[in-house]
């Protein structure tokens, strides 16, 4: 493709990246508790998919048994990721969540290596340490604002080791599984398994204002079929290495928001502290697109 057709995948690309940041806003905006909030983004998706589903109902029907229990821990892995990011969003700022949230790829560099025995690079263990001096900094800094601030740091991190787990099942999911039929059913897994969640821990279900019942629909559709779906489609022009750097974007995006927004004002310690996190990961992500790069031209 030349370059000049390469402008509506990069595009989408942005609008995906974008699309993602809203996440933090509209759950700072919603009053519901965090396992409410994050059924109803996860139910209201499954919903609005399901027409969509129709045509694959063969492949539905033909997942294997190992499939479906890796779907399984894959949904029950992203509920938890939510309930914990969530509830952090109630104790620290939008910018120290999502900044801590991003550091996914560094847990699943440290997944693949401690489960896949992936080669540990100098480049990947520089990386991870300026991006875990940035946390420390972060941390730190809240530590210092209020001891609440700490608690939904931790929650935040919590949160990254979860959707880090559910990353790592979703990349052997996704060998033998369309896109299309793996998100729909480990959405679906995920929105029984929160379901479930406030049924037990006896959350009302309905008694939510209009505001709240907003947030839901649009938690469904702009960061989650929005955004992850623009991203998903441009991957057939763009590297996988190149739409991993957008989650880059989505701190930044996110704080924007939250300043205009939610009056929230980025403290020293969150530039400093972000700036060593955002600056590791995409030195990591940019020499894995090298590696992978390098591989192919030996090929």
């Amino acid at each position: 493709m030349q370059s000049k057709n390469l402008f509506k995948p990069y595009l989408a690309l942005v609008i995906g990246a974008f699309s993602v940041s809203t996440s933090a806003i509209l759950v700072k905006w919603a009053q519901a508790p965090a396992a409410v909030i994050a059924f109803y983004r996860l139910f209201f998706t499954v919903l609005l998919m399901t027409p969509f589903c129709i045509p694959y109902i063969g492949e539905l029907k033909a997942i294997a048994k190992r499939d479906w229990l890796f779907s399984f821990i894959s949904g029950v892995l992203l509920a938890f990721h939510f309930i914990l990011w969530f509830e952090s969003l109630n104790y620290t700022s939008v910018t120290s969540s999502v900044v801590l949230v991003t550091l996914q790829p560094l847990f699943a560099f440290v997944g693949g290596y401690v489960f896949f025995k992936e080669k540990l690079t100098i480049g990947a263990f520089l990386s991870g340490l300026l991006a875990i001096f940035g946390s420390i900094i972060i941390s730190w800094g809240d530590f210092q604002i209020s001891g609440k601030a700490l608690f939904g740091d931790i929650l935040a991190l919590l949160a990254c080791v979860m959707i880090t787990g559910y990353w790592l099942f979703g990349q052997d999911l996704r060998k033998r599984l369309s896109l299309v039929v793996y998100t729909y059913v480990v959405y679906g897994v995920s929105a029984i398994t929160l379901f479930l969640y406030v049924i037990v821990f006896r959350y009302p279900l309905f008694l939510y204002g209009q505001m709240d019942w907003i947030c839901f629909l649009l938690l469904a559709i702009v960061p989650t079929l929005l955004g992850h779906s623009l991203m998903n489609w441009s991957v057939k022009w763009i590297s996988a290495a190149t739409i991993s750097m957008g989650i880059l974007f989505e701190p930044v995006g996110a704080s924007i928001l939250a300043y205009f927004l939610l009056g929230e004002v980025i403290q020293p310690s969150q530039w400093i502290g972000g700036s060593f996190i955002l600056t590791g990961i995409g030195t990591y992500l940019w020499s894995e697109k090298s590696k992978e790069t390098a591989t192919n031209i030996r090929k």
